[in-house]
């Protein structure tokens, strides 16, 4: 599908479009890829975690210019924050998700919906496997990329694992996983969406068929199609035919 861009106009309270005309169709999309934290979970994990470091709001503020998009090197800004969680148990991350990780409304939905359509799933974060492994889990995703976390003797030392692709995943790194996966799909990546909420979301926004933004920044809704800024994930759908 080929859309361009143009000045986002108001489809449904909270909902909004540009460059696309509704009715959608199922059958122009072959692969549905999610950002974790604040897309398809009601949190930023990394923030919650330094909760237990007593940090939350000095990492919370890193997180927040980040997703802005005030903070260029996002590679940087991550190592910044990961640093500061050096020393916290990995009972304090289950306790994260099994207290304060919540998927967000419309997510089953929209996410069975789209496996029902044919579609195949993929998250990309920029957040931990610790975390996605239980999203994927719960949703039944197919493909997953993030980072992992270091951890010595059941505690963060504050740092993280290369992986056999690199060493962490930013806007560029999703990017390339999105654009990976259609090759491997034998797909072209006009026949995906991307959905995100954050600045390190627009690179593989950018090369998707559909861009859509989440309660998104608002560098992000500028970069989509479609930007939901009131209700749950699964009002993509009302878009489809």
């Amino acid at each position: 599908m080929t859309t361009t861009r143009a000045s986002l106009t108001l489809h449904a309270p909270g909902l909004w479009l540009q460059g696309i005309t509704p009715p959608l169709h199922w059958q122009d999309f072959k692969l549905i890829a999610f950002d974790m934290d604040s897309t398809l979970i009601n949190i930023e994990c990394i923030d919650e975690v330094a909760d237990a470091a007593g940090r939350k709001a000095e990492v919370a503020a890193i997180t927040e210019a980040a997703m802005r998009g005030e903070i260029t090197d996002y590679k940087d800004s991550l190592r910044q924050r990961v640093a500061l969680l050096k020393g916290v148990s990995v009972n304090a991350m289950t306790e994260v998700v099994t207290h304060r990780l919540k998927l967000n409304p419309g997510a089953s939905k929209l996410v069975a919906a789209c496996k029902q359509a044919g579609m195949s799933t993929l998250l990309v974060s920029g957040g931990f496997t610790f975390f996605t492994d239980h999203v994927q889990a719960l949703l039944g995703i197919e493909r997953v990329r993030s980072n992992v976390l270091e951890v010595v003797n059941g505690h963060l030392t504050g740092r993280m694992v290369d992986q056999a692709w690199g060493d962490i995943c930013d806007g560029e790194e999703k990017r390339r996983m999105l654009l990976g996966t259609c090759e491997a799909l034998g797909i072209e990546p006009s026949q995906s969406i991307a959905m995100g909420d954050g600045a390190n979301d627009i690179p593989m926004m950018s090369v998707a068929g559909l861009a859509v933004a989440y309660h998104a920044k608002p560098r992000v809704r500028e970069a989509a199609h479609v930007a939901i800024d009131e209700g749950g994930l699964d009002r993509l759908l009302a878009l489809f035919a």
